[in-house]
């Protein structure tokens, strides 16, 4: 694929990436050090990189002596294991966002990454297709949502979970289309625009949808909500 560096998409890209980042504080940790070296000397990213690592110990000392509020990582790196990583990253900085790069692409990874409670997951393929862009990854997660693109959702649901405990009560029709519409990576102001309802009627079917899934926050309501098949991975 040849990329078009004197594009017009790509130069708003860049400009939209600084625009997002300028006040974010973030550690690198990928496997492959070309991959690392090119994205922290990017432009857009290089002024709010705190470090960069390539092995699980070295990115979770730079996580503690750091304290980022975002961690870009790859699932393979040099020693250790990104998603690995990123639990240790969520017990020790419970605040700090996740977005991890997949190399393989199967179902177990996807499933891995999720049951880790990554805020955003992409596949490294892709970069670049409009299948998994890393400029929507970061607008998602400044805005507080998760980022989980059509492919994700659609391997993370597949084939269902029978080691999942029944839930205590069913979620309500309502409830399902509003924490599908969150799985998009949509607000509650942009679910009740869409929905025509309240915020306050979106916030109400959130509160009570975390609780049926016994979830904490918006990362485990999505992912658990995939886990139990509540959503249509291919809705957009």
């Amino acid at each position: 694929m040849e990329l078009l560096l004197d594009s017009r998409i790509l130069k708003g890209a860049v400009e939209q990436a600084a625009q997002l980042l300028q006040s974010r504080r973030i550690v690198v940790c990928m496997g492959d050090r070309l991959a690392l070296m090119c994205l922290c000397l990017t432009e857009p990213i290089r002024p709010v990189v705190l470090g960069a690592a390539t092995t699980e110990d070295e990115g979770f000392e730079l996580v503690r002596r750091t304290k980022p509020d975002l961690l870009i990582c790859s699932s393979d790196l040099e020693t250790g294991y990104g998603i690995d990583l990123i639990k240790r990253v969520h017990a020790e900085s419970p605040s700090c966002q996740s977005l991890i790069v997949l190399v393989r692409e199967t179902q177990a990874v996807v499933r891995e990454a999720m049951d880790a409670y990554a805020d955003g997951v992409m596949f490294k393929s892709s970069f670049g297709t409009g299948r998994g862009d890393f400029i929507q990854a970061l607008q998602t997660l400044a805005g507080g949502q998760v980022y989980y693109p059509e492919e994700i959702r659609r391997l993370g649901s597949e084939t269902p979970r029978p080691q999942l405990p029944p839930l205590v009560e069913p979620l309500s029709d309502r409830e399902i289309e509003v924490v599908s519409l969150i799985a998009l990576g949509l607000s509650n102001q942009a679910v009740a625009d869409q929905l025509l309802i309240s915020i306050e009627t979106v916030k109400t079917h959130v509160v009570n949808a975390t609780g049926k899934l016994g979830a904490q926050g918006r990362t485990q309501l999505v992912v658990k909500a995939i886990a139990y098949g509540l959503i249509d991975p291919s809705v957009s």
